[in-house]
């Protein structure tokens, strides 16, 4: 199962002793890490990603779920990550895109106070208990959450809720005149240009999580061609249960696109039934 997972620490060197306990227990097949990184909240509560080094499949932060992640839990970090995939969502963009709730956020930054050190990581785990035991040892602080599927629906509701304001306001623009008309059409317009963003930054975050699901399935494989036994069949059932999750999401992106494409359709259906009682 894919979960989003920080581990919280009182010191630096017990953080970088946790990315290695989590690396060894990916070693023997109890996790599957896709993407890590070490954070530190300084004295003024912004957080900074410390050095790791490390060879997982994801990389870099920018545009992926622990960087939104990141950036939740504070400050200029989270802008870096925004502006590198050059579609900054803000906090609550970030939220969707993290794969976490709110209320997972909440539990975690009550504890990754200012001064202290977290391991954030994409991974998979099928027992919560030889994670939980390894960092205990450490002093860690465990929170682990299901990654939650809302971005697709998250998305779908904001392009709503601008189509509703944009046809608000062209109905008032289709009564005014003047002035007023042309302060609606502006209106209008900056809504439009809104909404193009955001199905600009739909298309790019379909692209990311393609691109990240190649990574994770690429590096399973890997890792299955070198495993026998239970660890062979633990790193199988991950590989297909990733699959199976990420066919399920590129359905509902495809059926996203398909509603703007059939309300597209409608809308010149409709100008071309108006043409033709105009000129008939």
């Amino acid at each position: 199962m894919e979960k989003m997972l920080v581990v919280v620490f009182d010191s630096e060197p017990k953080a970088y002793e946790g990315t290695k306990a989590l690396q060894q227990l990916d070693n023997e097949g109890n996790i599957s890490i896709y993407a890590l990184s070490v954070i530190r909240k300084n004295a003024n509560g912004k957080v900074e990603l410390m050095k790791t080094e490390d060879d997982f499949p994801i990389r870099t932060v920018a545009g992926t779920g622990i960087g939104s992640l990141i950036g939740l839990l504070g400050g200029p970090v989270g802008l870096a990550v925004g502006a590198a995939t050059g579609s900054l969502l803000g906090a609550s963009g970030d939220l969707y895109m993290s794969g976490v709730n709110a209320d997972f956020l909440g539990d975690v930054s009550t504890k990754l106070t200012p001064n202290k050190f977290a391991i954030v990581a994409d991974i998979s785990e099928e027992w919560v208990t030889p994670l939980d035991v390894n960092m205990g040892k450490l002093g860690g602080q465990v929170f682990r959450t299901k990654k939650h599927d809302v971005e697709v629906e998250q998305r779908k509701s904001d392009i709503a809720a601008l189509n509703a304001e944009i046809a608000q306001l062209k109905k008032e623009a289709a009564n005014a005149r003047g002035e007023q008309k042309a302060k609606l059409q502006a209106r209008i317009d900056k809504l439009k240009e809104k909404q193009e963003k955001k199905r600009e930054q739909a298309k790019q975050r379909l692209e990311q999580i393609q691109k990240e699901h190649k990574a994770k399935v690429q590096a399973l494989k890997e890792k299955a061609a070198k495993a026998h036994g239970e660890k062979k069949a633990k790193i199988d059932a991950r590989a297909k249960q990733i699959r199976e999750s990420h066919d399920e999401t590129v359905a509902k992106w495809k059926n996203l696109e398909a509603e703007k494409l059939e309300k597209l359709a409608g809308r010149l259906e409709e100008k071309a039934k108006k043409l033709k009682s105009e000129t008939s």
